[in-house]
């Protein structure tokens, strides 16, 4: 590799002789190639992993028309708990609100979605026998998720759920081919439903549900 050479092999009467200097830059350039490796290992472990959300949108003038059989909503409760209703939410019957937990949550969303599971199932057998490629196989899924005959699903993380309820939240969502989801934050509806379900109805009977 590179040397450097300082100084002289002139030496002169009554003074010292000077010797030449030798550096090796060897070692320094696999310190630098290491180091590089390091940066771009890190590098590509730093990318962020991107979620894509397919949100639903209002239509006509913001009323919204999505059907109650079709629309599932999702509270995520404290100690991993999951709360849900379909449709609109009945404050006189406290019963209409559901417990459950994750694996619950995903057999109720399969049960509710099996049109798109299934389309998306045959989709996948027909690429499995090459009969369309892995971009029209994505291509198809996008269809298929973003159709009206899907469920829409709102999921409500509460102050009580941690960060990842609602990763495992967003999972169920990928596993079971639902398209249309938002994340939005829970009102005082669903504050007296949760509490209306704990007291077994006592809330209703006192006429405290919300207006």
């Amino acid at each position: 590799m590179a040397n450097i050479e300082t100084g002289g092999n002139d030496a002169k009467k009554g003074k010292p002789q000077r010797k030449a200097l030798r550096v090796d830059f060897t070692p320094m350039v696999d310190m630098n190639m290491l180091l590089i490796t390091f940066f771009m290992f890190c590098t590509t472990l730093s990318i962020p992993q991107i979620m894509d959300i397919a949100m639903p949108t209002d239509k006509e003038g913001g009323k919204s028309l999505i059907p109650e059989s079709k629309s599932l909503t999702v509270i995520l409760g404290e100690n991993n708990k999951v709360f849900y209703y379909e449709g609109k939410a009945n404050y006189e019957d406290y019963t209409s609100l559901k417990e459950t937990d994750y694996k619950g949550m995903r057999d109720i969303i399969l049960s509710k979605n099996n049109i798109n599971l299934s389309k998306v199932k045959d989709l996948r057998l027909k690429r499995s026998k090459k009969q369309i490629s892995d971009e029209e196989f994505k291509a198809e899924v996008s269809k298929v998720n973003k159709s009206d005959e899907g469920i829409y699903t709102l999921i409500k993380p509460t102050k009580d759920s941690n960060f990842k309820n609602l990763v495992d939240a967003l999972d169920e969502m990928q596993i079971c081919g639902v398209g249309k989801y938002m994340i939005v934050e829970p009102n005082e509806g669903d504050d007296f439903l949760m509490e209306n379900l704990k007291t077994k109805g006592q809330l209703t009977a006192m006429a405290e549900r919300p207006k």
